[in-house]
């Protein structure tokens, strides 16, 4: 519903400057938004911006210079802007408490009697479902789960057999829990697959990415600690054990048996060889590929990694290579020359003397 900008800034306990009694109809960036929108602006270095956008109204922080349009003062744009946006666009929420009829249910099931099971959902034998979780169509969930207070499990993810998920725990659309490690032994000129008898466990307030996939133990857990949060398309192996409130960006590969300290980073396409420990508060950059222990704080970069000052380091000398070739072919040309002028005062005391 449309809302004056008054209305907007009591609702952010924020502080108006302009006409408060401008209707505004929607929030959008300032890249997007119509004459009749509210947008952000969260530094003085995207001011530019300003001049491009036709929004009518902006959200800003509290000690932002004066501008040309109406703003709403606030001390964090972003916690501020957020809440108008859920005012023009409210979370909807299609989970109803109680069991589908239509969804399949094992047996000798617990599930908490304000949970959701939608429609199409599949809970299999010896499953424990939390108070207040949500498990959405399409979601499997295998024998002996056991999934905690106020979990959301999104459409199509799957949680193969004793799988354990901790409180708050989100896991979107895709994620698979508890899949076959990759280990293999040959055997008589195959290969045959090793011991699958471990699970998956989940800390509390752990975030599991679209299409990411946690492999099971070999005999115990593949444990991901409290907080951790994972992205989009990570693929954790079988045995890992994660520390807490780790940050696991797209498409990071973490091979068997790797541990981690508390509040590590992995960037993008993170590459983690097998057996390897990365120390509490490591960062790992973008395509860093990791080959053996990393020490607490560190930050790594580059494949093979090696600490981000030393990479940078070579990255800038990277770059002066053509200049360097260069120098080096007229270096070399110069030697030339002075190694035919020191023959030829060589050879001459010689002609002399014949």
């Amino acid at each position: 519903m449309p809302a004056s900008l008054a209305v907007l800034a009591e609702l952010v306990d924020g502080q108006l400057a302009g006409d408060g009694a401008r209707q505004i109809i929607g929030a959008n960036t300032l890249d997007s938004a119509s004459a009749n929108d509210i947008s952000l602006l969260d530094s003085v270095d995207k001011s530019h911006r300003l001049s491009r956008s036709l929004a009518a109204a902006v959200v800003v922080p509290a000690d932002f210079p004066a501008i040309d349009r109406p703003a709403i003062r606030v001390a964090d744009v972003h916690v501020a802007f957020a809440q108008i946006v859920r005012h023009f666009r409210p979370v909807r929420s299609s989970a109803r408490f109680g069991v589908s009829p239509r969804a399949f249910i094992g047996s000798n099931t617990k599930i908490a009697a304000d949970a959701a099971v939608r429609p199409g959902a599949t809970i299999d034998d010896d499953v424990q479902i939390g108070a207040r979780s949500v498990i959405h169509s399409g979601a499997h969930i295998m024998a002996g789960c056991c999934i905690g207070d106020d979990v959301t499990i999104f459409p199509g993810a799957v949680l193969y057999e004793n799988t354990r998920v901790g409180p708050r725990c989100i896991i979107h659309s895709g994620a698979v829990l508890g899949a076959f490690g990759f280990g293999y032994k040959v055997v008589d000129g195959k290969h045959l697959l090793s011991s699958q008898l471990g699970y998956v466990e989940l800390g509390a307030d752990v975030e599991v990415g679209a299409g990411s996939t946690i492999d099971r133990g070999t005999y115990g857990a593949t444990l991901i600690g409290d907080g951790t949060k994972i992205d989009n398309l990570v693929m954790i192996a079988h045995n890992c054990r994660l520390g807490k409130h780790n940050l696991i960006c797209s498409q990071v590969g973490v091979a068997g048996s790797t541990t981690t300290g508390d509040y590590v980073v992995m960037a993008g396409q993170v590459g983690v060889r097998d057996h390897v420990h990365i120390g509490t508060g490591a960062v790992l950059g973008a395509k860093a590929g990791v080959s053996s222990d990393v020490k607490d704080g560190v930050h790594m970069l580059g494949t093979p990694a090696v600490a981000e000052r030393e990479q940078k380091l070579l990255f800038a000398l990277i770059s002066k290579l053509p200049e360097m070739r260069k120098q080096l072919k007229e270096l070399a040309r110069e030697v030339e020359e002075l190694r035919v002028k020191k023959e030829l005062c060589i050879s001459r005391p010689q002609d002399e003397a014949a």
